[in-house]
């Protein structure tokens, strides 16, 4: 018997690879299927089920197309009712894998449909419990993300199902079975997940706040408390996990058109297509196509799209490195947003040989911002790091408007001011002034290296006052 996770770092993601005599089976997979094709062949296995614990807001599986090109059979628990060919299972069926078993345990409370697997050695020894986003290394999932299919599913009500999922189906399990859970630290499927990606349930009966001896009312207050709004595109991702997609073959198909500069200027010039520029921020900052948006790929790239690009059928030309472009198209189609249409052969470096318009960006380093404040106390800091980020320590005076509500508090900006950006390291800063550059802001100046260098450079009064809600 083999156990794989396969973890990605951009959405904290863990889909896991089951073998056992040449049977196998993949739990939540990311949209690109084929890296699970091969590890099965590089066993010789067939892929027999593709195990869904839930669907999915924060991405889109693979599972359909998984099944499609290997024959595997999707499975989801109870209550789920997909758009596709699939197995519902009932609580506590067991599905046989080679020598192994897997027993499905019903465990709604992050969703009515959530499903934990419970996988048994040949000897009839419990090893593993893959939990989804039922129970996470440090914390659970969140309940507020389930479709209000119900009027009476309100985030308390599928609170109390979680409560009661914990302690009915999971607690009472051994202590020395491994959790695998569906997200580490970084996913905002939950709140306080630890950078740990497995443990022993045994410890997490000791350690996770949710596992402890709690009334069900204290449980739910402390579930509920300090959860930030979701993504604005979780909901159409669920939506695309229970009805269906296009085949990922499809969106590389229609994404990959390599586009000569002329060719490339013409479809944006025709069309409301987003000019998403992928490239380093300082790269970017030294020139780009004017109205692109910079959203760096080696970053939480598939999130920040999510979270920025309203519209999950936005038409997008792509402007990367040479030769990311696949890894680009891919990233965008694993949070549903399927419609790249191109992109730029021969990156920037092509645009610009050919003399086509350009625009940069002014980015200053710490010691010419510690200068310039000198001369002008006054001078407008903007900080675009989260509200928690903000409220722990910041430059005395910065005015907060985080990256991730940029399009409720866009009238706190003026045109007319000049502000100096900073985030934390130079990746969100760079975000935020490019959409604004793109909608007719001038006066927005990046500071490089962000709050880590401006703290580091020991030339700004900094509030040492710490947020006191922990669990932001």
């Amino acid at each position: 018997m083999q156990i794989e996770q396969i973890y990605t770092g951009c959405l904290a993601q863990g889909a896991y690879y089951i073998e056992s005599n040449g049977e196998a089976a993949i739990i939540d997979p990311l949209r690109e299927v084929d890296p699970y094709m091969k590890r099965a062949a590089k066993d010789g296995a067939t892929i027999k089920y593709v195990l869904e614990t839930h669907f999915h807001a924060d991405f889109v599986s693979g599972h359909i197309d998984l099944a499609e090109k290997t024959g595997a059979t999707i499975v989801y628990g109870p209550t789920a009712q997909p758009g596709f060919p699939a197995h519902v299972a009932v609580d506590g069926e067991k599905l046989q894998l080679g020598k192994v078993t897997i027993t499905t345990i019903h465990t709604p409370g992050h969703t009515m449909e959530s499903t934990c697997y419970l996988l048994t050695d040949e000897t009839g020894k419990d090893i593993g419990l893959f939990t989804g986003d039922t129970l996470f290394i440090g914390d659970v999932g969140r309940p507020d993300l389930a479709q209000k299919v119900k009027a009476e599913l309100t985030e308390a009500v599928l609170a109390s199902h979680l409560y009661d999922s914990l302690r009915d189906k999971i607690m009472p399990l051994a202590d020395d079975i491994i959790v695998y859970p569906a997200h580490g630290a970084g996913s905002a499927c939950g709140k306080n997940m630890s950078k740990e990606t497995t443990d022993t349930l045994g410890n997490q009966k000791r350690t996770n706040y949710a596992l402890q001896a709690i009334s069900k009312e204290e449980f739910v207050k402390q579930v509920l408390t300090g959860l930030m709004p979701p993504p604005a595109y979780f909901p159409k991702n669920v939506l695309m996990n229970i009805q269906g997609y296009d085949s990922i073959d499809d969106v590389l198909d229609r994404g990959l058109q390599a586009l000569e500069p002329a060719a490339f200027e013409a479809i944006a010039n025709e069309t409301d297509a987003l000019l998403l520029d992928t490239r380093d921020a300082q790269v970017f900052a030294k020139g780009f196509i004017p109205n692109s948006i910079n959203i760096g790929i080696d970053g939480n790239f598939a999130p920040w799209i999510g979270t920025l690009i309203p519209d999950i059928q936005q038409p997008i030309l792509v402007i990367a490195e040479e030769g990311r472009e696949e890894e680009i198209v891919t990233r965008l189609a694993r949070v549903g947003y399927d419609h790249a249409i191109g992109y730029l052969k021969g990156s920037f470096a092509a645009w610009k040989a050919e003399g086509r318009e350009i625009d940069t960006m002014m980015s200053i380093t710490v010691n010419e911002l510690a200068l310039l404040k000198e001369s002008d106390p006054g001078l407008h800091v903007l900080d675009v790091r989260k509200q928690s980020e903000h409220d722990s320590e910041h430059v005395i005076g910065a005015q907060n408007i985080p990256l991730d509500y940029l399009n409720e508090h866009l009238s706190e900006v003026d045109k007319d001011k000049t502000y100096y950006v900073h985030c934390a390291g130079g990746y969100r800063s760079m975000i935020f002034i490019s959409i604004l550059r793109a909608r007719g802001y001038e006066n927005l100046i990046d500071v490089q290296g962000g709050f880590k260098a401006i703290k580091k450079s020991g030339k700004f009064a900094i509030s040492d006052y710490i947020c006191p809600n922990t669990m932001l």
